[in-house]
């Protein structure tokens, strides 16, 4: 199975300081649906690991939730493409749970529910929280430089980002990376045979 986690906000849609709270709200990046369509057509099943502690704190409810979720299905579908599940956080950062990025919780669960190791599979995030989840559960840490990562843009990766983290300037150069790295594969497979 070809799967690959996404972060939600920063790495699909517009982060937001006063986060993303109603589908008005939610606005895709830039070429990021188009993005994961292009995954979808290639045989990839996309999952999204997504902490939404503004359901913690108050500032929505799930029923605003789901419909900028039913917003990003809409509008994914429109150009071809979808996300098999969302998997996400509802605790403010004060509750110490075990799903709240960096924590591996909702990684955990992911790999619970396809019956996968999550061990090399492709993580994508903004952040180093979004990295971090995944790296400690096997995935390959990959760094777009939109929403919170626009930070990194230019610079060296600070030390405490996982080990052999790939940056990339947004999820759609990810994307162009794992779809060529996995041709390379398949074309070395061939002259294998």
């Amino acid at each position: 199975m070809k799967l690959v986690i996404l972060d939600r906000n920063g790495t699909i849609n517009v982060n937001r300081d006063d986060f993303v709270k109603s589908d008005v709200e939610w606005t895709p990046l830039p070429g990021a649906l188009e993005a994961v369509a292009r995954l979808n057509h290639a045989g990839w099943h996309v999952v999204i690991a997504s902490n939404q502690s503004g359901l913690g704190r108050g500032l929505f409810d799930v029923a605003s939730l789901n419909l900028m979720h039913a917003k990003m299905h809409k509008m994914l579908a429109s150009v071809g493409g979808r996300v098999d599940a969302v998997f996400y956080c509802p605790h403010s950062p004060d509750e110490n749970c075990n799903c709240r990025k960096p924590k591996a919780g909702l990684f955990r669960q992911i790999g619970d529910r396809y019956g996968v190791d999550l061990a090399n599979v492709p993580t994508c995030g903004d952040s180093l929280r979004d990295l971090q989840a995944g790296a400690s559960v096997g995935c390959e840490p990959h760094l777009v430089l939109t929403g919170m990562g626009a930070a990194c843009r230019g610079v060296q990766l600070p030390p405490e980002y996982p080990a052999k983290t790939m940056v990339h300037d947004d999820l759609a150069a990810f994307v162009d990376f794992l779809l060529v790295r996995e041709a390379k594969k398949q074309a070395e497979l061939q002259v294998a045979i």
